[in-house]
């Protein structure tokens, strides 16, 4: 069994999308940001960083992961799927996740900011993120152009880049032009497991939480 601990946000609908493909036995700890219940003493215990999403495995001795790129290669070492066994294809897939984590996810992340909560318009700030989350997509693009997926089979990269990607329109961020990274938001969003992780936590609480995490950010 893995205890997740999570809330309704793209780095969160990562590990819940891997659990629902990989069909292991979960169950679901949604934590309050409002709250400030990943600050609690048990929660810092698990992730000292304060941050969702993070595991325990049950069934490794109560073993605790955070980061949810960390998570994901985890989930897929320990099941033997989602992920290349060859040392180049697990090497290649490990890229295109460490692309989402380092580049998709900050820059996007900080579009949503400028572009939604902070207090300030900014629109040289905004210009910047967007356009450079735009570039990240159209690296995206040009990838998937090559491969149907971001490292050849369906797997991690894919998990951790979707919940990102499908939301940006929330962060002003056009796909116009990028027949390859929508043929591939279509085909990842019409799998079943992904459509079930995204409603993990439920989505009534989806809207609350996405706001007071971003929210979050600029205090």
């Amino acid at each position: 069994m893995i205890d997740l601990y999570t809330a309704a946000t793209p780095n969160g609908h990562k590990i819940s999308i891997a659990l629902e493909e990989l069909a292991l036995p979960y169950e679901v700890h949604a934590l309050s940001f409002e709250k400030k219940e990943q600050k609690s003493p048990e929660f810092l215990r698990i992730n000292p960083n304060g941050r969702i999403p993070a595991i325990v495995d049950r069934d490794n001795g109560d073993f605790a992961v955070f980061e949810s790129g960390a998570i994901l290669i985890y989930l897929a070492e320990k099941t033997g799927r989602l992920m290349p066994a060859d040392a180049k294809g697990r090497s290649l897939a490990i890229q295109w996740l460490m692309f989402q984590m380092g580049g998709v996810g900050p820059m996007q992340g900080q579009a949503n900011v400028f572009f939604r909560y902070f207090p300030e318009r900014l629109p040289s700030v905004i210009d910047r993120y967007q356009h450079e989350t735009r570039r990240l997509y159209e690296v995206l693009d040009g990838r998937l152009g090559e491969a149907e997926y971001l490292a050849g089979d369906y797997g991690i990269a894919d998990i951790a880049a979707y919940p990102w990607v499908s939301r940006h329109d929330w962060s002003g961020v056009s796909v116009d032009g990028l027949e390859n990274l929508q043929r591939w938001l279509k085909a990842v969003g019409e799998r079943p497991a992904v459509q079930r992780g995204l409603q993990i936590p439920p989505r009534e609480e989806s809207a609350r939480q996405l706001s007071a995490a971003q929210s979050m950010l600029i205090r």
